[in-house]
């Protein structure tokens, strides 16, 4: 009871640790919970349609569209460019899928199956032109080589035989890109009916025909009187802020930016090789150049030297080579030339030609693969094999008999010319290939089998060089970029404000640049690569804020980046620099227009114009539908033509027009139809329409825009 009584005593106390305690318990699951979704968040590469896309998933969405790059392109890999390129691309069918795929579930759109199978045996889009499944006969699609496709791959993916399991891997490749096409063919085909169905809403009547028709085919010559706007010294027009402020107001749409944009003031220095690095790597370089003339294995000697041009040992065409060597192999002889610099890639070299031989590029060939539980008698097989063939026997019949198709498949150059290495066996392998005469049947003996080959056919003979390049690029040492490191990291040490930055950096003979409207959607800083730090950096800064210093480049270049503006979404502000530059130069035209049509007040002929200063030509064959070329001014005048087109021949114009580029009197002189033009008014409707539908067709544009997109990407890429 006394410890009770004690409880009782002190309740309020005890209410207020318990109370802690279970808000202590609430706020950490509280915090677990608002982790877990900053976690998500983080992990989101963007937004479009209030739709979240995770980084996961969108690098799914690029891997796939990689492979399918590479399987098309025979390539292993894709430069840093190309890869960026081909991020873009992903983002932006991504972005145009998504709103399209909304829009038309709203009005019931789809594609169906039946839709699908009509285009794949209709066989003529233009996405199923790049698939294997073409017939060389007909140049065309044939859904039945897919159908057999898929066939074969279903049996090789559920086979137990180890030769179907062979192949797997092969047909899974090309199963992987028959999805790729399928899929974006399914989207293709619904943007298509999204647009049809939006075309079918545009219609034309007898007038707009009858007008398109006369604006297109009324000519008219004009005497024209120029007064440029040019004629008139900026200095001498006065421009105030409210003018500004008010041709601000009339063209504000103009400044609305859908996206975030940054302005920057930075540093770059490339590191380079002194003269002390050029003068050891040449050396290295002349030892180099002995080596490979003595050696019978020139693969080994560059594989020593490092050099930037793997040694495969098979015919290659130039366009395999750098334009630099290419060159060189033109009017080379059989032999090892001299160290040479080459100044575009800042590179020294050296080429040892080995032959030169006039090769097909593309080889039409099939084949027996002969599996056996040994070599000795895989071996054996294949002799038996060529025994048979010589014997008269059919390659298609014995190949079935082997459980193979011995389908006649094209081997090109492209296929192994950008190689990174070349094994002992495909070396043998692709020499046979393009060395084998049409009909030619050989037994080729490889590490792990045999292989009875037989070419049926040989095209575009080439002329091939087997070369050993050794190219190295001009570095510089470990020392040399010590010292650039210190020099560089004490003068950004220093740099504590933008002007620090202005007034410092000629004193270390640096050079401060700028660029405008840095965007999220850029892949680096200033053109230089791996700048996706500083990118980041950017966009986390306040005005006035000077970033670290950032090694980038491929480790030859320092950086550091200051942000002088942010131009948030929504419109650019009147005070904006780049905003005023161009409301000033808007005003300027409009005061020096009013200033040169008061200046002709009144006139009301070519010659009294002339009088006034103005310079006169002869214009012939001006028409409504196109706007009129001035070569006194070099400008595009779409206003005169529609102003001469409103006056009748042999009147003079009403008033003044004001163009681009000046100010504008005229004199018709006549008005003629085109003697070829014939009124089709069917004709004219359906192009009018026609012309109306291209307009329609930036719908994807205004999709987009109203789609809300959040572009994080260049937080992960």
């Amino acid at each position: 009871m006394a410890a009770l009584g004690k409880i009782r005593s002190r309740g309020v106390t005890l209410i207020i640790i318990i109370g802690l305690g279970l808000f202590a318990f609430i706020a950490e699951e509280a915090f677990r919970s608002c982790n877990g979704i900053k976690g998500q968040a983080s992990q989101q590469i963007g937004e479009v349609l209030g739709e979240k896309i995770s980084v996961q998933d969108f690098q799914k969405l690029v891997d796939e569209y990689q492979d399918a790059v590479k399987f098309t392109m025979q390539r292993d890999n894709l430069s840093e460019d190309e890869l960026n390129q081909l991020k873009d691309q992903v983002w932006q069918q991504y972005i145009a899928n998504t709103v399209v795929e909304n829009d038309a579930k709203k009005v019931g759109l789809t594609v169906t199956e039946e839709e699908l199978q009509n285009v794949l045996n209709e066989g003529t889009n233009t996405l199923l032109a790049q698939t294997p499944f073409v017939n060389q006969q007909t140049g065309r699609f044939d859904v039945n080589m897919l159908k057999q496709f898929l066939d074969q791959y279903n049996k090789a993916k559920n086979s137990n035989d180890p030769q179907a399991r062979q192949q797997i891997d092969q047909l899974t490749s090309i199963y992987n890109y028959w999805l790729f096409v399928e899929k974006n063919l399914r989207s293709q085909l619904l943007a298509q009916k999204y647009q049809g169905l939006l075309s079918r809403c545009i219609l034309s009547n007898k007038v707009e025909a009858k007008m398109a028709f006369n604006g297109k085919n009324e000519e008219s010559q004009i005497q024209l009187a120029t007064l440029a706007y040019n004629t008139i010294k900026d200095t001498d027009v006065k421009v105030d802020d409210s003018e500004l402020q008010a041709k601000y107001d009339e063209l504000k749409p103009m400044f609305k930016q859908r996206i975030e944009t940054r302005d920057i003031k930075y540093v770059d220095v490339q590191i380079k090789a002194t003269a002390s690095d050029r003068s050891g790597l040449s050396k290295e370089m002349n030892d180099f150049q002995k080596q490979l003339a003595e050696t019978t294995d020139p693969a080994q000697v560059v594989s020593k030297s490092a050099s930037q041009i793997p040694y495969i040992g098979v015919p290659v065409s130039k366009k395999a080579f750098p334009q630099d060597i290419a060159a060189k192999l033109d009017s080379m002889a059989i032999g090892t030339s001299a160290v040479f610099e080459s100044k575009n890639d800042n590179t020294f070299n050296i080429v040892r030609l080995m032959s030169k031989t006039s090769v097909p590029d593309s080889v039409q060939y099939r084949q027996i693969q002969v599996v056996a539980s040994s070599v000795d008698e895989a071996r054996s097989k294949a002799d038996s094999i060529m025994t048979a063939l010589q014997g008269g026997a059919d390659f298609e019949t014995l190949a079935k008999k082997y459980g193979q198709t011995a389908e006649k498949v094209w081997f090109t150059g492209r296929q192994y010319e950008g190689a990174p290495s070349m094994s002992q066996d495909n070396r043998q392998y692709i020499e046979t290939l393009i060395n084998t005469g049409v009909n030619e049947t050989k037994n080729l003996s490889l590490t792990q089998g045999n292989v009875i080959m037989q070419v049926v056919d040989r095209r575009a003979m080439t002329d091939k060089y087997t070369a050993a390049v050794i190219k190295k690029f001009i570095d510089f040492t470990k020392e040399t970029r010590a010292a650039s490191y210190n020099k560089f990291s004490e003068f950004v040490t220093k740099c504590t404000t933008i002007e620090d930055l202005e007034k410092i950096a000629a004193k270390y003979g640096y050079k401060v640049q700028e660029q405008a409207n840095v965007s999220t959607a850029d892949h680096n800083v200033a053109g230089i690569r791996a700048t996706r730090d500083a990118l980041k950096w950017i966009f986390a800064a306040k005005e006035g804020e000077i970033s670290p210093l950032y090694e980038c480049g491929d480790n030859d270049h320092m950086l550091v980046v200051a942000l002088t503006k942010a131009h948030p979404q929504g419109y650019r502000d009147v005070k904006d620099t780049q905003v005023q530059e161009f409301l000033r130069r808007e005003v300027l035209k409009d005061k020096k227009a009013d200033m040169l049509m008061a200046k002709v007040k009144g006139v009301n002929s070519i010659s009294a114009a002339k009088a006034k200063g103005a310079k006169v030509s002869t214009l012939d064959q001006i028409t409504f539908a196109s706007p009129t070329f001035i070569p006194e001014t070099g400008a595009a005048e779409p206003a005169l033509s529609g102003a001469v087109a409103a006056t009748p021949s042999g009147k003079f114009s009403k008033a003044p027009v004001k163009g681009n580029s000046g100010v504008y009197l005229f004199q018709v002189v006549k008005k003629t139809k085109r003697a070829d033009a014939k009124y089709d008014e069917k004709a004219e409707i359906r192009t009018a329409a026609q012309q109306n539908t291209q307009i329609l067709s930036n719908f994807m544009q205004d999709l987009v825009q109203k789609a809300n997109v959040v572009d994080n990407r260049y937080l992960f890429f």
